[in-house]
């Protein structure tokens, strides 16, 4: 009801509702991303109250990117069995329970089950198909523009909120820099179902961009997982999917896993406080947003293959030089400017390929398959990095193999000929 009178309201001043879209969207990824990178900033204090090693914590850590990236396949899915609105305020209510229960662990048992599973399966029930489905179904033009924006929230969420929460962290306990985001996405999940809808059409819109109203798609057959594993082993037959796949593993690899997680206790073993650190990480924010935003515009422009090329190979060389910097205002500062232009920028590419490829309909779902990739590399590089620094005592090994994986993505990358239109049918 709320959204068919105000989008009319919109509409006589010249604003689509599919901005209000972006909108609410945009809210949401940001609080939920807010939620996922809060083990950054309580790492270290729960090693000091518990007694617990990285390795242990990192455990958790990598059980919740894994099972938020288990979940993402099948997020496009659900979203299309059971409605958007739907599944955005469930998701967001168990965000919301599982960082409640965070607050109360006192064993690592407590820890993994609330952090790492309700929060991992919460956070994977939305997660970057969110922002897929609402750019694919709402916008006709201006599509790689709409994914900047709500990628550039999700990450805006997982750096911007840190420096508060570690500020937090610090002056009242690491319990009190979990509450911001518990009463963010309680919040968006009363916004999103008041305000938001499914489709267009739902309000007698056209996507923008278009003229026509497009009526609304039948409700897919079948269960969620049928769906989802049948797009997948229709994808899995052409080479555009495991090179998507495979280099978005990579991806997770060096921002989700290394950078999210191990930032702030890297620049620890090197004499910078919290605080401090996660406003390196709230930089990164600032400029990933622009980056990202950036890239959404290129990725309309160029071809996408060239523009993941360069982001790889870029990332992999700052991440290579980060350990042998002075650790100062300066070095940090510039770091956090090269990194966060190039933090999530390969989203927009990756989804309009997805989009180009494999139709508006299973470009989500293919998108959720490629993500899952994602997060198994993240978690993958969370655990791994948590126990080389227990082992070795230097996270230098870490970010210089990482480094060297980047640069693997970006020959990987341009191997790949000029794709062609998929014979999935769309």
């Amino acid at each position: 009801m709320l959204a068919s009178t105000l989008a009319p309201w919109f509409q006589r001043r010249g604003i689509h509702y599919c901005w209000v879209m972006v909108a609410l969207t945009f809210m949401t990824s940001v609080c939920s991303s807010a939620a996922i990178s809060l083990p950054g900033v309580i790492l270290l204090p729960l090693t000091k109250e518990f007694g617990w090693t990285r390795g242990d914590i990192s455990g958790a850590i990598a059980l919740m990117l894994a099972l938020f990236g288990i979940m993402a396949p099948f997020s496009g899915a659900l979203i299309l069995r059971y409605g958007l609105r739907s599944m955005v305020a469930t998701a967001a209510v168990l965000v919301v329970i599982a960082l409640a229960a965070t607050t109360q662990v006192s064993a690592k048992w407590h820890l993994w089950a609330s952090l790492g599973l309700i929060l991992g399966s919460a956070a994977g029930m939305t997660a970057l198909a969110l922002s897929a489905t609402v750019a694919n179904r709402w916008f006709a033009q201006r599509r790689g523009l709409a994914m900047g924006v709500l990628t550039a929230a999700f990450a805006a969420g997982q750096l911007t909120f840190l420096p508060a929460a570690a500020w937090l962290a610090a002056q009242y306990g690491w319990r009190m820099a979990i509450f911001p985001a518990i009463v963010g996405c309680g919040v968006c999940a009363v916004l999103y179902l008041l305000f938001a809808r499914d489709y267009p059409s739902d309000i007698g819109m056209a996507p923008y961009g278009e003229t026509a109203v497009q009526p609304r798609p039948p409700v897919a057959a079948g269960s969620v997982v049928t769906i989802s594993l049948t797009v997948l082993r229709d994808a899995a037959r052409l080479r555009i999917f495991w090179v998507l796949a495979g280099t978005f593993f990579i991806c997770g690899l060096s921002t989700a896993g290394l950078i999210g997680q191990h930032f702030i206790p890297f620049c620890a073993d090197n004499g910078v406080g919290p605080v401090q650190a996660a406003s390196f990480l709230a930089m990164m924010g600032v400029f990933n947003f622009a980056g990202t935003i950036c890239s959404g515009w290129l990725s309309d422009r160029f071809d996408n293959r060239v523009l993941l090329g360069w982001y790889y190979g870029l990332r992999g060389l700052s991440l290579m030089v980060l350990p042998f910097a002075n650790f100062d205002f300066m070095s940090l500062s510039i770091f956090a400017v090269f990194f966060g232009l190039d933090y999530v920028s390969t989203v927009p590419p990756t989804v309009r390929l997805a989009a180009q490829h494999f139709g508006p309909a299973k470009a989500p779902i293919v998108f959720g398959w490629a993500f899952s990739a994602h997060q198994l590399g993240g978690a993958l590089s969370a655990l791994a990095t948590g126990i080389s620094r227990d082992v070795l005592s230097t996270y230098v090994p870490a970010f210089f193999a990482v480094g060297l994986i980047c640069l693997v993505a970006t020959i990987a990358i341009f191997m790949v000929p000029k794709f062609r239109p998929a014979t999935v049918a769309a």
